[in-house]
């Protein structure tokens, strides 16, 4: 699959079947999230669960009944303590960039593996640190049922024009020099 393909093709997908996915490709996805940008040796760390008593309890603490309908959750926690001695207090921003650009990799490398899943990001901390015996000093960055998809269709947000993106040489200018109008007719 072409990269371009993986990131249309990538939706978030909150359904899955009742057969248990390959966890070779999870592991595979996750092996390519180790090749986002990084500072100062940050890595984010996954927990990749199949207990499906955890699975119940991590639906609870994320209070989203679908997380636990999937066969596999994975679990990106972030640890800030390197990059804060390393950057200061800019240390605190590099993480959860650092953390996402990780994570898109690995949804795109599901994609491509024909997983799918969705993002969580809302969930109660304390309780997904309790169930994974995660240390407190520790961030939970989110949450990922993995699944194959079902047939029955859901609907599917659209994505936002390009146009209403992108601006040129400063907030709220949408042309470029010369006065050309950026479409994706005309990429």
């Amino acid at each position: 699959m072409q990269l371009q393909d993986a990131i249309k093709k990538r939706k978030s997908v909150r359904r899955y079947l009742d057969k248990k996915p390959d966890w070779r490709k999870i592991i595979r996805a996750i092996d390519m999230a180790r090749f986002a940008p990084i500072a100062g040796n940050f890595v984010l760390r996954f927990i990749l669960v199949s207990d499906e008593k955890k699975i119940t309890k991590l639906a609870k603490a994320a209070q989203q009944s679908f997380v636990g309908t999937a066969k596999y959750v994975v679990v990106a926690v972030s640890d800030d303590s390197k990059l804060v001695r390393s950057y200061g207090d800019r240390g605190l921003r590099f993480s959860p960039q650092q953390a996402g650009a990780a994570i898109e990799n690995f949804l795109l490398a599901l994609t491509e593996q024909d997983l799918v899943t969705t993002w969580v990001g809302y969930f109660y901390d304390e309780q997904v640190k309790d169930i994974l015996d995660i240390p407190n000093d520790l961030s939970v960055e989110a949450i990922f049922p993995i699944g194959k998809e079902t047939k029955i269709k859901t609907s599917e947000k659209r994505k936002i024009d390009l146009e209403n993106i992108l601006y040129f040489d400063k907030w709220k200018n949408k042309k470029m020099t010369p006065q050309t109008i950026v479409s994706m007719g005309g990429v």
